[in-house]
């Protein structure tokens, strides 16, 4: 269980209080997304297939990838990924990240799974 306090200035989580959620990328363990201010949260990825392309109306997300190597496509532009880089995603952008990667995303404000959007649907 994640530990803070509502008066309380700093948050604190451990892995074992992210469960592992389902995402258009693979897998996810997501921190901080009960925070009422809602100002960010963060995610471990595990990106272990071709992810769907999707995009965000009001999110940022800011990649920094930890692990693997692949590609990710930015509004149909591709650049090669490994660790170490880091790439910001603003709202509209379509993305999606291909190959078996660990990334942290870090989602401003805090994820909101009804801000996922899909050309397809």
């Amino acid at each position: 269980m994640a530990h803070h306090r509502t008066e309380s200035r700093y948050l604190i989580t451990r892995p074992a209080d992210m469960p592992v959620t389902p995402c258009p990328c693979g897998e996810a363990q997501r921190a901080f997304t009960d925070d009422p201010q809602q100002i960010a949260s963060l995610h471990v990825v595990q990106i272990s297939k071709d992810s769907r392309t999707h995009y965000h109306r009001c999110m940022t997300e800011i990649y920094y990838v930890l692990e693997g190597v692949g590609h990710i496509e930015l509004d149909g532009d591709r650049f090669d990924l490994s660790p170490g880089v880091a790439i910001m995603i603003k709202p509209g952008c379509r993305h999606r990240a291909v190959g078996k990667l660990k990334i942290l995303n870090v989602p401003i404000p805090a994820f909101d799974p009804t801000d996922e959007w899909f050309d397809d649907e």
